[in-house]
């Protein structure tokens, strides 16, 4: 009786088994799915298609630049000094006052030198006074000599004192002339023509000349043409010639870019940090007077450009060997002389030259380049030299 017992219950589990799946046949058909297409993409195809990575190859203009900052002053700054110590009187300019060659600036209170003067006059004037008194003494020494009333030695000594005389007059006469001149110093002009930028002193103030001259002002030449000094380094310089054509900003005018031209490159190196830099003075149209010295200027000077050419991204020409993208690569196609490209879906080597270069793009110069050509710059699923797999193109 046991026996018939499980003989019928057998049938009855497998019944219930396939009665189960039946029910759940969909849900069993997904899961299968499911595993079979992880096991398609988790194995590896040695007969898949390679899908390359690629960077667009356009047409446009591309522009070498070298950026600066410098700081715009005007072409000429002429410093005012004062060769004579004294209470300054009088101030006839202020800031930004236009002056004439010649204008007055200021006086310095002229007593002392007047005193000067005068002292040098009464000296000059006693001098004469006794040159005029050994010359005649002279001249009547002469004719007694000649007579034989007094000795060779009486005429050659009234000789010697009108000689001296005559030498007093011209020592007072260089004494008098210079106090004069002293005394004209105290009196400033203006040596050019131009704008008073700067004012270093006040009235009342004592100025004191006695080992080098004092600045009392900066007058500006011509405030409508500027200039602005820049610090290029070495590893540019050599990119850089005179008449070359200049961009810059200022922070007080945003959004507005001016025009200039490299004026100058100077031979004399500076080491700012351990870079050598070289000073380049760009010439600045300025006929608005919208610039003002002392402002930072942001300086772009375009070294080259290339008009409708081709060019790409930077990222594009980091690839370092084509082992990987093809097989029985000639070993004379580098990514130095040859470009690997995409074209119609099938991966070409055409030769080129590197053109200009800017921090972005870089210029492809090449007869062999075509329209909607792309540039291949790897393969989903290469893996790099450090075995790492790329995912969505190579590893920059």
């Amino acid at each position: 009786m046991m026996k018939n017992k499980n003989t019928e219950q057998r049938p009855s589990f497998i019944k219930r088994f396939f009665s189960w799946i039946w029910r759940n046949k969909w849900w069993l058909i997904i899961i299968l799915l499911i595993a079979g297409g992880l096991c398609w993409w988790l194995c590896p195809k040695s007969n898949k298609k390679k899908e390359f990575v690629t960077v667009d190859i356009v047409r446009g203009d591309i522009i070498q630049t070298v950026t600066a900052t410098g700081e715009i002053q005007p072409v000429n700054t002429v410093s005012i000094g004062s060769q004579v110590s004294g209470t300054i009187e009088d101030i006839f300019v202020d800031y930004n006052s236009k002056v004439k060659k010649g204008d007055i600036l200021l006086t310095i209170e002229p007593s002392v030198l007047q005193s000067s003067v005068d002292e040098s006059n009464a000296s000059l004037k006693s001098a004469q006074s006794q040159l005029k008194y050994a010359k005649s003494e002279y001249k009547r020494n002469q004719a007694l000599y000649k007579d034989g009333f007094i000795s060779r030695a009486e005429m050659e000594k009234s000789q010697t004192t009108y000689e001296q005389a005559e030498q007093a007059v011209k020592k007072a006469q260089y004494s008098y002339d210079r106090a004069v001149t002293n005394l004209g110093y105290a009196t400033i002009t203006s040596p050019v023509d131009g704008t008073v930028i700067s004012r270093k002193v006040d009235k009342g103030q004592t100025v004191a000349a006695s080992f080098q001259t004092p600045d009392l002002f900066e007058i500006a030449e011509d405030l409508s043409k500027m200039q602005i000094e820049t610090a290029v380094s070495e590893a540019d310089i050599g990119m850089i010639t005179e008449g070359l054509p200049v961009t810059f900003t200022v922070d007080a005018y945003s959004g507005q870019t001016f025009k200039g031209d490299v004026y100058q490159i100077r031979l004399s190196p500076t080491n700012v940090s351990n870079v050598v830099v070289y000073t380049v003075v760009i010439n600045v149209d300025n006929s608005d007077l919208r610039l003002m010295p002392g402002m930072t200027a942001f300086v772009t000077i375009v070294v080259a450009e290339a008009k409708d050419a081709w060019k790409t991204k930077n990222s594009g020409l980091l690839i370092r060997s084509y082992k990987n993208l093809a097989e029985n690569v000639p070993e004379d196609i580098t990514p130095k002389t040859h470009l690997a490209i995409q074209r119609d879906g099938k991966l070409e080597f055409v030769p080129y030259t590197k053109g200009l270069v800017t921090p972005t793009e870089t210029q492809l110069i090449s007869d062999a380049i075509k329209e909607k050509d792309k540039l291949v710059v790897g393969f989903i699923g290469q893996v790099s030299t450090n075995k790492s797999t790329m995912r969505g193109g190579p590893r920059m």
